[in-house]
C-alpha cells in the first residue's frame, strides 16, 4: 500500500530518510516490523530468563510466558508494562485485549503469549514478586 502523503511530501521538498520503513497494510503491526523474544520461565528455583533483553521502540514483540505448575508464580514489573502498548495477550487460544496490566499469575501450568508494541525507552525490571534473587527477574531495556 501506498503512503497518500508522500507526493505532498515531495511537492515541500522534504527528504525522508533512507531509512524509513514501509509498512504493510497492518500498518505498524505488520509481520515485516514483528520479532519473537526468547520464552520466559516461571518455575520454583529455576531461572526466568537467560539473560537480559533488549527491544527497539517501535517494534512489535511477542514474548510467551511459561509457568511449569511448581507452585503459583507471577511476574510484576508495572513500569515496563506502562513502557509498552499491549495489543493483545493468548491464553488458551482466548485473546484479551487490556488497556493494560500490572502483572500476570499463574495458578497451575500453562503458557500465555503478550504481543506488544515497545514504546518508552528506558531500562525496566519483570520479576516474580517478594523475590530478591537475580536469576528470578529479567531486565529489558528498550532502545
Amino acid at each position: 500500500m501506498r503512503c497518500l502523503f508522500l507526493p505532498a511530501i515531495a511537492a515541500l521538498g522534504i527528504v525522508m530518510p533512507a531509512s524509513a520503513h514501509e509498512f504493510g497494510f497492518a500498518g505498524i503491526l505488520s509481520s515485516s516490523n514483528k520479532e519473537d523474544l526468547p520464552p520466559l520461565i516461571l518455575s520454583v528455583g529455576k531461572p526466568v530468563s537467560d539473560g537480559p533483553i533488549t527491544l527497539k521502540s517501535g517494534t512489535v514483540y511477542e514474548l510467551e510466558i511459561t509457568a511449569d505448575g511448581t507452585a503459583e508464580l507471577a511476574l510484576e514489573g508495572s513500569g515496563f508494562f506502562r513502557a509498552i502498548w499491549i495489543n493483545e495477550i493468548v491464553i488458551n487460544g482466548l485473546e484479551i485485549r487490556p488497556y493494560g496490566i500490572e502483572s500476570i499469575e499463574f495458578d497451575e501450568a500453562g503458557t500465555m503469549e503478550i504481543e506488544f508494541v515497545a514504546i518508552k525507552p528506558g531500562r525496566y525490571v519483570l520479576r516474580q514478586p517478594g523475590s530478591s534473587g537475580e536469576t528470578q527477574r529479567v531486565e529489558i531495556t528498550i532502545q
